[in-house]
Parts: structure tokens; C-alpha cells; sequence
């Protein structure tokens, strides 16, 4: 019975071995994948330039952070304000607005912006004969999206505001918003300055702004509250850190934050909802926004 015992015994400490080994293989991909983030990106352009803007800028951080970031790229706006309004994203690159209408959905909160302040613009084509906004009533004009804030949402109130009413076209990113207009598909077009600055020079000189709406705080990167605070403070201070070097100056113009500072709801993003944009706001399929 003794050297029964014995294997019996020997058996049971190889078979609880080979359990430890199980759990800790099996917790090894669990523990792995607790340290990759979704990151997803507004598409003011289409995926494939999200793509080349942001990868480049998530490979950077990821040597800063040690952290490892899944790049979310969507084929349009509302797919993407219907993801982050779900919760998807671990981290989100947002307009203003989004920032208003994440923060009460899910508690989103920015986390890093530019200095630099946003401001939509109309523009028409360079031999265009409009050049006031009343020229516009009863026309098609071109927007990305009902919610892309300067360039569609905030624009489309300020115009029904002056008593302007237009015949609003979507058409899904600011890259085909400047190319119908320039073809004479829309007499005008809204989007932001920024995104037109990025167009190649060509396009550029077939267009002409003929409005500029009052400045707004920019877009943001901002964080889903199930991230841990000590991941998001990591991320905010690689994006900081990365404003002193030379070496990453055309990764942060790529992912519009050239001058990186920290974001407050509060200060920055709150006063936006004195606004009452919600007349004009398109709520995304998927999800309600508080």
C-alpha cells in the first residue's frame, strides 16, 4: 500500500503541475492582450490616409509606452460616431463635439489636443460668382457628415441662424466634399482649414474660402473610462514628451496635434454645450447620446 500511495502521490504532483503550466500558458495571451488598446480615428479622409497618418504615430507611441495599439479605421463618420457612442474604442480621436456627446454617453474624457483652436470653412469654386452666404439659399452644399462639427453640424446651424436655408449634401469625408465642389458637383462645401491644407496644391487653387466659422477648442484624444488612469496618464505624457523632438514633429502634424497640451473637459469642452447644437445633431444608429 506504501509504494501504491507513493505513485498515487507522484501522480497528483505531476498532474498539479501540469495544471500550473496550463493556467499560466492560458493567462499568458489574457495577460498579453490586457496591454493592446483600440485606437480609433475620426475620417475626415478616407481609410487608407488614416491609416498612413496614424500608424506611424502609434508605432512611436508604443516605444514610449510599451504599450501595443490596434488602429480602428472606419468608412465613415456616423460608423465611427456609432462606435465610440457603443463604448468600442479604448481611445478615440474626436471633434469637439464628439468629445461633448462621448463624454455623456460612456464618460469619455480628452486626454491631449492642439493649441491650436478649429474653425470650419465654406468654400467654392475659385471662378465661383458666389460670394455671400445668402447666395447659398436653396442650393446643394456638401458636408462630410450631418455631425462633423466645424465643417458640417456647427456650420449648418450658424447658416439656418443668418436665415440661410441650403439643400445639405453628405458625402462622407472631407476629401469628397473639396473634389465635388471643384467638379461642380455642390456649389460649396464645408470642412475645416486644416484638412484643406493637406489637399495637394492644385486642388487647393481651384477652391476658394468664402466663410470662416468662430474658433472652437480642437479635436482631441480622448479615453474610455474602463482604461486604467495610470495607462492614460502614460499615453498623455509619451504624446507630450513627443512635442520636444524634432525627430516626431511630422508624426504629431500627421495626427493634428503639432503642438500637443493637456485636455480638460471642463475648461475646454464643456462651454461647447451652450451651444444647443442638438437640433442639428444626427444621432448614430447602435446607441443612444445622453
Amino acid at each position: 500500500m506504501n509504494l501504491l500511495h507513493r505513485r498515487f502521490a507522484r501522480l497528483c504532483a505531476v498532474l498539479a503541475a501540469c495544471l500550473v503550466c496550463s493556467l499560466a500558458v492560458a493567462a499568458a495571451p489574457a495577460a498579453q492582450a490586457a496591454t493592446v488598446y483600440t485606437v480609433a480615428v475620426v475620417p475626415q479622409f478616407a481609410p487608407v490616409r488614416v491609416y498612413e497618418d496614424w500608424r506611424p504615430f502609434l508605432d512611436a507611441l508604443q516605444k514610449a509606452t510599451g504599450l501595443t495599439f490596434h488602429l480602428l479605421t472606419y468608412s465613415s463618420i456616423p460608423k465611427f460616431e456609432a462606435a465610440y457612442v457603443k463604448g468600442t474604442p479604448d481611445f478615440a480621436f474626436m471633434n469637439p463635439y464628439d468629445v461633448v456627446v462621448a463624454h455623456r454617453a460612456r464618460g469619455y474624457r480628452p486626454l491631449v489636443r492642439d493649441t491650436r483652436p478649429l474653425s470650419g470653412i465654406l468654400v467654392v469654386r475659385a471662378d465661383s460668382g458666389i460670394h455671400e452666404l445668402a447666395q447659398l439659399a436653396g442650393k446643394q452644399v456638401g458636408f462630410p457628415a450631418p455631425n462633423a462639427f466645424g465643417a458640417s453640424l456647427y456650420m449648418r446651424a450658424l447658416l439656418q441662424r443668418q436665415g440661410v436655408r441650403i439643400d445639405p449634401v453628405y458625402l462622407g469625408t472631407h476629401q469628397n466634399v473639396y473634389r465635388a465642389v471643384a467638379r461642380g458637383d455642390v456649389v460649396a462645401g464645408g470642412a475645416v482649414h486644416a484638412t484643406l491644407m493637406r489637399e495637394p496644391l492644385a486642388l487647393r487653387q481651384l477652391l476658394r474660402v468664402i466663410y470662416v466659422t468662430p474658433s472652437t477648442p480642437p479635436h482631441a484624444l480622448a479615453v474610455n473610462p474602463r482604461v486604467p488612469d495610470a495607462v492614460a496618464r502614460r499615453v498623455q505624457q509619451a504624446i507630450l514628451g513627443m512635442a520636444g523632438r524634432a525627430a516626431d514633429a511630422t508624426l504629431l502634424l500627421h495626427a493634428q496635434m503639432p503642438h500637443p497640451v493637456p485636455a480638460n473637459y471642463r475648461r475646454d469642452y464643456a462651454p461647447l454645450e451652450r451651444l444647443h447644437l442638438e437640433r442639428f445633431y444626427v444621432r448614430p444608429q447602435g446607441g443612444g447620446a445622453g
